[in-house]
């Protein structure tokens, strides 16, 4: 609560609601749990059965004979395994992760990537499709044109190939779905909000925009691009022939309306976006369906782009969603 009031000049009405609205999220999360997993905090014992040789996890410890946990979170038991799942954890890479980077330095035969980690994660030239699309060993040549491929400050999409033993990650992006993004917004959220689900990448017709939801926090919203695999390749291989030239000459007429996005289109990202914002400040989980729900919201209640984060709409969508919570207690109860 805090944390909102400090992003947000509330009013005492507009306070006095979302205290109301969150105290109703809270009590309804703690009936949806009641069930399964416990929500304790620091210092709260942990029940159990020490003659079936309990394994202690993260986030417990044993204090006079009993384990107490250490973190506030949910209590997950795996067997014998007991432990504490941190409700706000720092991103924890996991192999398969899709995730969001920013690339930072070309080093020999690899790319640094900041994906809002404790470290830098590394995209090494062999662990990337090439723009022929042909599998074949790198060449110096290969090297030599990495600049091309991607430089500083690009966006990229990669998948998380493997964690290192010192920490570092290490990237791979050998389909076509990977690389380098365009023509959109890069967004970051607490990394524990997105959760990790098999489909990642979203194409949201009725806006007509591409939504990638990295597990690392990174979102990125853009213009849909619809493009098959061959066309990618000969496109890609345009662009190496292409950005050696474009110092010698400017973009032509052609090539500027190729480059422009719709001003719909740039409305739509800039309204999808700010969806993302609202609910990262409320700190709801984000998820694609709510996100649309969010920005069909925002149109449904004739609010402008600009007024999406705003006091009065972020307490809107609080209510609305302890409404919605609300509603799915009483259905399972």
């Amino acid at each position: 609560m805090r944390e909102i009031l400090q992003q947000l000049s509330l009013n005492q009405t507009q306070k006095i609601r979302l205290e109301a609205a969150l105290q109703q999220l809270e009590e309804s999360s703690k009936a949806s749990s009641s069930s399964s997993s416990a929500i304790i905090t620091v210092a709260d014992t942990i029940p159990v059965n020490h003659e079936d040789g309990v394994l202690k996890g993260h986030g417990t410890s044993e204090l006079d004979g009993e384990v107490v946990a250490t973190l506030c979170g949910v209590l997950e038991r795996v067997n014998k395994l007991v432990y504490v799942r941190a409700l706000r954890a720092r991103y924890k890479p996991e192999v398969g992760d899709i995730i969001v980077g920013r690339v930072l330095e070309i080093a020999p035969k690899r790319w640094r990537l900041e994906v809002n980690f404790s470290q830098d994660a590394v995209l090494m030239l062999s662990a990337m499709n090439m723009p022929d699309g042909i599998q074949r060993r790198r060449t110096a040549v290969d090297e030599l044109n990495m600049r091309s491929i991607f430089e500083e400050n690009d966006v990229v999409c990669a998948e998380v190939r493997g964690v290192h033993h010192d920490g570092s990650l290490q990237l791979q992006a050998r389909s076509q779905k990977y690389g380098k993004l365009e023509r959109g917004q890069l967004l970051t959220v607490p990394p524990y909000l997105v959760k990790r689900r098999k489909q990642h990448f979203h194409h949201l017709e009725q806006y007509g925009i591409d939504l990638i939801l990295g597990c690392n926090g990174f979102i990125w919203v853009a213009e849909h691009v619809e493009m098959e695999e061959n066309e990618m390749i000969e496109d890609q291989e345009n662009k190496l022939e292409e950005n050696s030239k474009t110092n010698k000459r400017s973009m032509t007429v052609e090539e500027l309306e190729r480059s422009y996005t719709p001003l719909e289109t740039r409305r739509n990202i800039c309204r999808i976006a700010n969806a993302v914002r609202v609910l990262s400040m409320l700190g709801f989980i984000i998820s694609v369906e709510v996100i649309i729900d969010t920005a069909e919201a925002s149109s449904f209640l004739n609010i402008e782009i600009k007024d999406m984060l705003g006091a009065e709409f972020c307490v809107q969508i609080a209510e609305r969603e302890a409404k919605r919570r609300n509603s799915l207690v009483k259905k399972k109860g």
